[in-house]
């Protein structure tokens, strides 16, 4: 006697639900990730120490730059970019890189990749422009994909957190909240509050775990800003709650 379900139906593939798979990370969010690590790899076990200070005065993002005193060369635009691929050790990129999964696949799966890359770089810019208008005669390099990953945080807040898996593809749902709304939430005001002392706590103390330098919680700052209130300038659905 043949197996049936419901009404003397045979089960069919399309019965069997789909296994999600482990590691369901969109292209271009996987892209990032290898650049960040590639650099990361290169800078330990393939340059000498000299080509190592001599890439990270080329391309990480030094305030005192912008100051006038040097002029503006080609490194100087380049570097408000560049920046967001170096990280200054192991703990710092594997932390920047689970948040980048964490925040940036439901976004990059929401907004598209070109959209996606184009919202890294500009929060980028935003975080290490805030950290400049701050410390404008710094001679410390900033490094890390922190300011662009707390865009996307400020992404998340834009839509309460909210994820929808329904397509096997996780990506933030619904129309872009106004403002007034997102205030409103509780579970926002709290995720937001935790987030704001946890980087100016760390800030002020200086503490990274395995790491010698600071958490530069002004560019971070700069960068949820960035990505808080510029996300409708990305978002490919334009309608929001009223």
């Amino acid at each position: 006697m043949n197996e049936t379900t419901g009404a003397g139906r045979r089960p069919t593939d399309d019965d069997i639900p789909a296994r999600e798979p482990i590691f369901n990370l969109p292209a271009i969010v996987l892209a990032i990730m290898a650049l960040c690590v590639g650099v990361h790899v290169l800078r330990l076990y393939v340059l000498t120490p000299q080509q190592d200070l001599e890439l990270l005065v080329d391309t990480a993002f030094i305030p005192v730059r912008y100051s006038g005193q040097y002029g503006i060369d080609f490194y100087a635009l380049t570097s408000p970019i560049t920046y967001t691929f170096l990280h200054g050790g192991w703990a710092h990129l594997i932390v920047n890189m689970i948040w980048l999964a964490a925040f940036g696949s439901p976004l990059a799966n929401r907004i598209g990749a070109f959209r996606f890359a184009l919202f890294f770089a500009v929060t980028g810019i935003a975080a290490a422009f805030f950290f400049y208008a701050i410390h404008p005669q710094m001679q410390a390099p900033l490094v890390g994909a922190s300011g662009s990953i707390s865009g996307m945080m400020g992404a998340a807040a834009r839509f309460a957190f909210h994820v929808d898996r329904s397509s096997g593809k996780g990506a933030f749902a619904g129309p872009l909240l106004p403002f007034g709304a997102v205030f409103r939430s509780r579970a926002t005001l709290s995720f937001l509050a935790v987030w704001m002392i946890i980087n100016i706590v760390t800030g002020v103390v200086g503490f990274v775990p395995g790491e010698d330098s600071q958490i530069a919680w002004e560019a971070h700052i700069g960068g949820f800003l960035a990505g808080f209130l510029g996300l409708r300038f990305f978002d490919r659905r334009q309608a929001h709650y009223g």
